[in-house]
């Protein structure tokens, strides 16, 4: 049999981060949020000034707009992380305008199965975020709970959780955290963009259960040991 025509195999697999129509969105999305963070940065510090505090209606009222997204870089962890793992059931508390939901639910796509679970306070985030992953043609692996997370995720109850990410108001963090934590496999991932938040990851340092570590300034990447 003569192969000296044949054309090679190209066994190179292609990403779903990293191609239409996930790659542009993605692009205008991080220019969308490098035009309103700057300014709820503004407002933040205005709020802080006057004695706002997070959580308050002033506060919701500021980043109702606000595209509150992660880094680039960590976008790419989250989904390095979750193809890594091999997540089957993802939670996100707070989706914002879906920068990181699309990171996460590219790679479940790309891990070949999966459900991720979202949640999201602001209806108007939500709506724009379910056409995003419409467009994105992720929508099928992706449920957004709209409300108070805090009673949308015990009424569904997802388990057991392969992977965590904390991402909505910082003042929650261990409250979200804790609430989940009968739902955590073991060797579950919880990372928490922002991790500075008050008390979180003093939070961690009493639980014997996790073993984590910092990564950079913002992310803390915590592992369920038990």
């Amino acid at each position: 049999m003569n192969f000296a025509h044949r054309k090679p195999c190209d066994h190179r697999a292609m990403s779903t981060l990293t191609t239409a129509p996930v790659k542009p969105l993605l692009a205008t999305l991080f220019a969308d949020a490098r035009r309103t963070q700057e300014r709820f940065r503004l407002q933040r510090a205005d709020l802080l000034a006057q004695g706002h505090r997070p959580g308050s209606p002033e506060f919701a009222a500021a980043t109702r707009q606000a595209h509150l997204a992660v880094t680039p870089e960590t976008g790419q962890l989250l989904y390095l992380l979750t193809r890594t793992a091999k997540a089957r059931t993802v939670v996100e508390f707070g989706t914002s305008f879906g920068v990181s939901t699309l990171h996460l639910a590219a790679a479940l796509r790309d891990n070949g199965t999966g459900t991720l679970i979202t949640t999201e306070l602001e209806p108007t985030k939500a709506a724009a975020t379910r056409a995003t992953l419409a467009e994105a043609g992720l929508a099928d692996l992706v449920e957004i709970l709209e409300g108070d997370a805090r009673q949308t995720l015990p009424q569904r109850r997802p388990r057991p959780i392969d992977l965590l990410f904390l991402d909505g108001a910082n003042h929650l963090y261990v409250e979200v955290l804790r609430l989940l934590e009968p739902d955590l496999a073991p060797g579950a991932l919880v990372v928490a963009d922002n991790a500075g938040a008050p008390g979180y990851r003093d939070y961690l340092a009493t639980q014997d259960r996790y073993v984590s570590v910092s990564v950079g300034e913002r992310v803390e990447v915590t592992v369920v040991a038990d």
